[in-house]
């Protein structure tokens, strides 16, 4: 009988593939705060309607959120070095392939941000600016510690659901060649002719990830909204009260 399945090879692979989770937290960090910092330019751009750079912006949003992740890897991939010589003469063949990971998860979580940041912007009514201009704040400084604060908020939960499919979507990066923990499984597949206890232990890792992820951003959203919830609590009890 074959032996499709054996707990020694589960055991023996689990650290094997342990040691690559690093690849992928790294991505999703750092795909994650580009993505925020470059949604929040996007989405002020859209929001201001600037001449032109609106337009590209709305174009590059159009094509991120059409595209696949796969796709818009392997354009990265093999377009960034084309156009990088063509433009500028730099030779990017010889680049870590992970730098074009982040790239691409950058530029994808930017685009799919953008939105979110900028309707949770426009959720804040405009009486909130009005009011920190009134007391002397600058433009800026209105939007750093008045609408910023508050969109965030409404942000997070959208944010948390955002980062959990980003840290899933990293099982596509092995297909440039970038070693994670499902690079890692497909080598020791190769190497032994057994796959399944590697792809029982990624599927675990995943759920167990996700789920903490999921906890972490719940435990944080609550503690930004205890405050706006206490009195609409505490106006509950007495109105049952009375």
């Amino acid at each position: 009988m074959i032996d499709f399945f054996s707990w020694q090879r589960l055991a023996d692979n689990f650290p094997k593939l342990l040691i690559y989770l690093p690849v992928t937290f790294g991505i999703v960090g750092i795909a994650a705060a580009a993505g925020i910092l470059l949604g929040m330019l996007i989405a002020v751009v859209c929001i201001r309607r600037v001449p032109v750079l609106n337009q590209i912006c709305t174009v590059f949003i159009s094509f991120m959120r059409g595209t696949p992740m796969l796709v818009q890897m392997l354009v990265a991939y093999y377009g960034i070095p084309l156009l990088l010589e063509l433009l500028f003469g730099v030779d990017s063949r010889r680049w870590p392939k992970i730098v074009f990971v982040y790239i691409t998860f950058a530029l994808n979580q930017g685009a799919f941000l953008s939105e979110l940041l900028r309707s949770s912007i426009l959720a804040i009514p405009q009486g909130q600016t009005e009011a920190g201009l009134s007391v002397g704040l600058t433009p800026f400084r209105t939007f750093r510690r008045i609408v910023m604060p508050q969109a965030a908020r409404i942000a997070l939960p959208g944010l948390s659901l955002d980062v959990v499919g980003l840290f899933q979507e990293t099982s596509l990066v092995y297909m440039v060649g970038v070693i994670d923990v499902l690079g890692r499984a497909q080598t020791i597949a190769a190497q032994t002719g057994h796959v399944l206890e590697c792809y029982i232990l990624i599927a675990v890792f995943f759920v167990v990830i996700s789920l903490l992820l999921r906890s972490a951003f719940s435990g944080f959203e609550e503690k930004l909204t205890y405050g706006s919830r206490e009195p609409a609590a505490e106006d509950a009890d007495e109105h049952s009260a009375a």
